[in-house]
């Protein structure tokens, strides 16, 4: 953001702005506010001298003194004893009578004392001693007068004056504290820079005239070191005063809504100055607290203190989006380090420490944790189409989410089953160096055995097949824009099946083939696009994802063939309860083998069949729609119903599966059942019925596909 150098109203030349009195020193403040006053104050005090000394010379309760008016005029005047003596004193915030007044006000006030005795000190103030009786004295009339003793040529300021006033008033009787207490309120209102209280005594009566300096007309605003503040902030808070006297308690407030500005956002920065200069001119100076270095700190898990870490710096510092140079802001700070956190390297803090010259330096504190880990747990395959309790599996792996420690990751694990069996090693840098777009990168190795059942359903001989792939390849993935983002890659890929003694075979036992290329194993190249928005993220919000993979045939035998893709999803509450709606479809052409065609039906599917019973095909549309409603605690019960459908493209996969089956291509299903939230995911049971009249239980982890 501009730098807001020369913000004016006027078409002056250039001004400046530096330091709020509220940060000024009480001397400072004094000096600026005295200047146009103290030679009043002298005169006042050689008017107390003569006036005491001639109290001295007559101990008659009342003295005569021959001076001048305040209205200008030479008189003599018969002083009552209460103002025998005078003295006038400026007090900042620090000197007051106990108020808290605006930090840019000053105070005047005018103290007024008999005293039994009365003596000069060498600075210039007035010593009294004795025994001090405060009187009240009749005041006939009040008046409001410039420091000239003239009328003031605006009127309004002569009535913001006059309304100021609590004590004083025509005919009133009134004391020095009451006097003292009116002449605060002046100041208070804001638009006056000193206020004199003076009594003229005539023989008749007593008026009392607050003579008044009124702050200067405000032409042109400057402001300097306002990096981040925007321009048109100024602007607004400025506009309607230009040409008006400037008052100071309205400065005040547009100063504490600059700092507003700054605390709502976070944003280390103040108004650190301001001065009014000749010429209605305001001077502010903004102090704002610029990054000057980030560093990151390892700390000992038991001592706390500082130690060598594992991770890499550089690896910490550039998932952090506060940079040098820029004004540091509390809200980024804690969005950086709840990034860092989610890297799972420990516990994460960041410190900031004055630099000088109104820059700070950010220590980002890291006590690291132990990154790599063994892990065991089991699990259900959704392809077991025959007793659900066959599909169980278990798995053995390990992970170091801190590799070289540059946050990468590497995964190995083994899962292992009755039928489905997967060895797989993962390893992911999840911001490739050098890169500024946040991409990652991520190998695949893996060799996997899965059920064909899916597909090609049980033989009629009561034997079974599997199909076996080994994979291979890489993909990049990064954010798109907010909400989206995107993967591709390239993977080597070979398949093929093989019966239940593990030798290959290219038939099932109707004859269907089991392979595209006739061949015991299928060879393939695919090139693969993904596309996912995830709106906010939370369980039921909308998701939308789309997927595209190509066989390239690199090779004369390696298969040609598209695939596309879809899924989408839209949740919408309704009262307690909450309805989601999923809908899903593909398409794919070219020469793919059968087991690769869509299977329709199942625990993520049509429910109510067993996996891949409704159908399969080169296309398929499945839709759900889902009442999730909470039950007790993590509980929740939930009333489903689903439909799919091949499209009619069953006949179309090589071989006709499906009708060799007789597969119908269609179905639906519905049923209720209940989830809950466990430390192993969301665990699913569900029980559902079919348009077949058929019954089944379903049993699931994590959330439906």
């Amino acid at each position: 953001m501009h730098q807001n150098d020369g913000v004016s109203f006027t078409s002056s030349s250039s001004l400046k702005i530096p330091l709020p009195s509220s940060l000024l020193s009480p001397s400072q403040t004094l000096a600026s506010q005295l200047a146009g006053t103290c030679h009043l104050a002298f005169q006042l005090i050689d008017s107390l001298r003569i006036r005491s000394n001639y109290v001295k010379d007559h101990s008659t309760p009342s003295c005569t003194v021959s001076t001048q008016s305040v209205l200008g005029s030479g008189s003599n005047v018969t002083a009552s004893p209460l103002f025998c003596s005078a003295s006038l004193s400026l007090a900042s915030e620090k000197h007051g009578t106990g108020r808290s007044p605006s930090p840019l006000l000053n105070s005047a006030s005018w103290s007024l004392t008999q005293q039994d005795s009365t003596e000069l000190t060498h600075d210039g103030h007035l010593a009294t001693a004795g025994r001090v009786k405060e009187e009240r004295v009749l005041v006939s009339e009040v008046l409001i007068r410039n420091k000239d003793g003239e009328e003031l040529e605006r009127k309004e300021l002569e009535m913001e004056a006059l309304t100021a006033l609590k004590a004083c008033g025509a005919n009133s009787a009134l004391t020095t504290r009451e006097v003292q207490e009116d002449v605060d309120r002046i100041i208070d209102s804001g638009y006056f820079s000193s206020c004199t209280p003076v009594a003229v005594d005539s023989r008749d009566d007593i008026k009392l005239v607050f003579q008044v300096e009124p702050n200067q007309d405000f032409h042109a605003l400057v402001c300097e070191g306002a990096n981040v503040l925007p321009s048109k902030f100024l602007e607004d808070a400025f506009r309607d005063r230009h040409g008006k006297v400037i008052n100071l308690k309205r400065l005040d407030e547009v100063i504490s809504s600059i700092n507003g500005w700054y605390m709502d956002r976070g944003l280390f920065g103040l108004v650190s100055g301001v001065d009014i200069v000749p010429g209605g001119i305001i001077r502010l100076k903004v102090s704002e607290a610029e990054v000057n270095d980030i560093s990151v700190r390892f700390l000992d898990r038991k001592t706390v203190e500082p130690t060598k870490g594992k991770t890499k710096p550089d690896t910490i510092l550039r998932q952090l989006t506060t940079k040098k140079g820029q004004v540091y802001s509390m809200l980024q700070g804690k969005r950086d380090v709840d990034t860092v956190s989610t890297m799972g390297l420990g516990n994460v803090s960041i410190l900031p420490q004055p630099a000088g010259d109104g820059k700070v330096d950010l220590i980002m504190n890291v006590v690291e944790r132990p990154t790599g880990r063994f892990s065991a747990g089991a699990g259900i395959s959704s392809g077991i189409t025959s007793d659900p309790l066959s599909g169980l599996f278990g798995s053995f792996a390990y992970s170091e989410r801190n590799f070289l420690g540059k946050n990468q990751k590497l995964n190995v694990s083994l899962e292992k089953g009755q039928i489905d069996s997967t060895f797989r090693i993962n390893y992911t840098d999840p911001w490739i160096e050098g890169n500024d777009k946040r991409t990652s990168r991520t190998v695949t190795l893996q060799n996997s055995r899965t059920s064909g059942t899916l597909v090609h359903g049980s033989q009629q001989d009561n034997s079974s097949l599997s199909i076996g792939r080994v994979t291979a390849g890489v993909e990049f993935s990064r954010p798109l824009r907010p909400k989206w983002s995107g993967t591709a890659g390239l993977f080597f890929q070979r398949a093929g099946a093989r019966d239940e003694k593990g030798n290959p075979i290219i038939k099932d036992f109707y004859g269907s083939p089991l392979t595209a290329s006739g061949k015991p194993y299928d060879n393939m190249l695919l090139a693969k696009l993904e596309s996912i928005y995830t709106g906010s993220g939370n369980k039921g919000s909308s998701m939308f994802a789309m997927n595209v993979e190509q066989g390239l045939p690199v090779m004369p035998d390696w298969l040609y063939f598209n695939r596309v893709n879809a899924r989408a999803s839209k949740g919408v509450k309704l009262g307690p309860a909450r309805l989601l709606l999923r809908l899903s479809g593909g398409h794919v052409v070219g020469n793919f083998p059968p087991h690769e065609a869509f299977a329709i039906g199942g625990t993520n599917s049509v429910r109510g069949y067993k996996e891949g019973a409704v159908g399969s095909g080169r296309s398929y549309v499945v839709g759900t729609s889902e009442v999730s409603l909470k039950l007790l605690g993590p509980v929740q019960g939930v009333i489903f119903a689903d439909y799919g459908h091949d499209l009619w493209s069953g006949p179309n996969v090589p071989g006709n599966p499906a009708g060799a089956r007789n597969k119908r291509g269609s179905g639906y299903g519905y049923g209720i059942g209940v989830r809950m939230d466990s430390p192993f995911g969301l665990l699913r049971l569900e029980y559902a019925f079919s348009d077949r009249f058929s019954k089944r239980l379903h049993f699931a982890l994590g959330q439906p596909k």
